[in-house]
């Protein structure tokens, strides 16, 4: 078991970078956040670890270590299901929650987290898709930035609490009048050389945070890296 106090909380840590615990299982996850130890204070937690222990994890950081937590759930179901889904996981005092941004996801999953504090953030398009990917799925043409715009101003509308967009729409999404006081997270981000991997439509931190975005919301580039705290320290040098 990692000592604790290598993942004591830093409250001077910048909560603008989420980074993603993109493993296998909690362990590696565990491992990874003390390595990292007090620079950072904020990460997400997705389906890919859903079965190797990410709940478990997730309520290990935010209970025991005091870190701050975003479950990148993306659910999507009939609104009772959401609602249901919603509300079991609204008791374990995280931070973020993501749903699709279908409006009747989006307020069955605010019906879900009522009176508690989780944040109900809604997907717009995934940061690893295009236009032929749209169009593969029958998706409604025109450009994506629009597409993103629509879904985001209509989840808004409908109670979340902020969207997820990539990086190149962060400045489009700031400016609807739908989006004052909201938040708007951003994955798709990669320092300047960085592999893109799977995502599409990418910039780097400074640019995302310049255009809007309140958190960005970085992976690979942090995990796989061959000094994960190294690679960091230089994300939050360019963001400072």
């Amino acid at each position: 078991m990692p000592d604790p106090v290598q993942l004591r909380p830093n409250r001077t840590a910048d909560d603008r970078l989420i980074v993603a615990i993109d493993l296998p299982n909690a362990l590696d996850g565990l491992n990874l956040a003390t390595r990292l130890g007090d620079s950072v204070s904020f990460y997400k937690i997705g389906l890919g670890m859903l079965t190797g222990g990410g709940l478990a994890l997730a309520n290990e950081l935010k209970q025991d270590h005091g870190k701050r937590i975003f479950l990148d759930m993306k659910l999507f179901d009939i609104g009772a299901t959401v609602e249901n889904a919603v509300r079991g996981l609204a008791q374990f005092d995280l931070d973020f929650l993501t749903v699709h941004g279908d409006p009747h996801v989006v307020r069955a999953a605010r019906e879900g987290a009522a009176g508690k504090p989780m944040k109900i953030l809604a997907v717009t398009v995934l940061t690893s898709l295009d236009r032929a990917d749209l169009d593969a799925s029958l998706i409604a043409p025109g450009d994506i930035p629009d597409i993103v715009a629509t879904r985001a101003a209509r989840a808004l509308e409908a109670g979340a609490d902020g969207v997820i967009a990539s990086p190149q729409e962060a400045a489009m999404i700031r400016a609807l009048p739908e989006a004052a006081g909201k938040l708007i997270v951003t994955p798709g981000v990669r320092p300047a050389g960085a592999a893109l991997g799977d995502q599409k439509r990418v910039a780097t931190p400074a640019q995302a945070l310049s255009d809007g975005a309140d958190h960005i919301v970085v992976g690979r580039p942090v995990w796989a890296a061959a000094d994960p705290r190294a690679a960091t320290q230089a994300i939050l040098s360019e963001i400072a």
